[in-house]
């Protein structure tokens, strides 16, 4: 069962997180909306403060969708 208080303060962080950052929460609704297909590929970067980088991809396998498909129903 959902805890109301836990979700209206989740209501309100989630407010000022795309107040924070806009085109990141666009970029999510498009992929949301959109879907992601088997064959795409997901590239992930983050660059630390110190300029450290580290990066990593992936393709996305029929058993990949199958995963998610299942989480889903």
């Amino acid at each position: 069962m959902v805890n109301p208080a836990k979700l209206l303060k989740f209501r309100k962080e989630w407010g000022e997180f795309e107040t924070r950052h806009p085109k990141f929460v666009r970029f999510i609704m498009t992929i949301a909306r959109n879907g992601i297909l088997e064959g795409s590929i997901i590239e992930i970067k983050v660059t630390a403060p110190d300029g450290t980088v580290t990066e990593s991809n992936m393709r996305v396998s029929a058993e990949d969708m199958e995963m998610v498909k299942g989480l889903q129903e």
